[in-house]
């Protein structure tokens, strides 16, 4: 499992249970089947409603690849593009088709096949940016797509608590307090589950696929800038290796500068200047 999924989970369960055991003279009080089911179930009918159907049945394959710890092989990919370069060099079509089946990286293998086919440098070039530029469309709506059931579970949310305050109404000319405390446990759960499970469920899932995302890209685009420099620029592989390694570190590098820039950030006055 992801090592920061496998503590955000701890964490989450941490503060649930110090809500429902110490601040709570009955946990069962937060547990109300009728109003997690709204959430629930409207948030997953306007999904089905907003999405076609095979794109809402991947989110169970996304919620397992977020669970499951994956490794970027950067370093491995650098030194086989290295390799793979200094065979190159020497003519050796036969050894580097030997070496490409030991490649694990497909996006690699397909570049690599691709020189080793004589394909022009600029259709090479324009291939590994389609699939480059595809793949990040293609993860970028996954994503989407769980910001998207984040923006309706706290809707739904405050539609429990309508319906909720709504029987409220009918019951307390009665004055049964034991049907109206009922009702009302259903108009503020509803909203407590909404808000939980879009900032603690669906917010981190998209972030996590958001930052996979990131670094799948990075690797991508480092993988083409070593098949250009071998093929195109004839660079040496000594070259290549420090170039490439040089080129995820800054890649890293504006990804962190683009987090930072997406924190909103306090406008003060100037002192000493009166406001209008």
């Amino acid at each position: 499992m992801n090592p920061s999924t496998l503590i955000g989970i701890a964490a989450a369960l941490a503060l649930l249970a110090s809500v429902l055991f110490w601040s709570a003279s009955d946990p069962m009080l937060y547990v109300n089947v009728p109003g997690l089911a709204i959430v629930l179930c409207g948030t997953l009918a306007a999904t089905f409603i907003s999405y076609p159907l095979q794109e809402v049945l991947r989110i169970f394959r996304l919620m397992i690849i977020v669970m499951r710890n994956e490794k970027m092989y950067t370093i491995d990919d650098i030194e086989e593009l290295v390799r793979i370069a200094r065979i190159w060099m020497e003519g050796n079509l036969a050894g580097v088709e030997n070496a490409l089946e030991r490649v694990r990286n497909p996006f690699l293998k397909t570049g690599m096949q691709l020189v080793v086919d004589l394909t022009p440098p600029e259709e090479i070039m324009d291939f590994m940016h389609w699939r480059t530029t595809r793949l990040a469309a293609r993860e970028h709506a996954e994503a989407q797509l769980f910001r998207v059931m984040a923006s309706f579970a706290p809707a739904f949310g405050m539609i429990g608590t309508l319906v909720g305050l709504i029987n409220m109404m009918q019951v307390l000319g009665d004055g049964d307090m034991t049907a109206i405390g009922q009702q009302l446990a259903v108009a503020l759960m509803t909203t407590f589950y909404g808000i939980l499970l879009a900032n603690l469920v669906f917010k981190p899932v998209a972030v996590k696929l958001e930052r996979r995302t990131e670094q799948r890209l990075v690797l991508m685009n480092m993988v083409t800038q070593g098949i250009s420099m071998m093929f195109t620029n004839k660079s040496s592989p000594s070259l290549m290796r420090e170039t490439l390694k040089t080129f995820v570190e800054e890649h890293e590098d504006e990804l962190r500068e683009k987090r930072k820039q997406r924190r909103p950030v306090s406008r003060r006055r100037p002192a000493g200047r009166p406001h209008k």
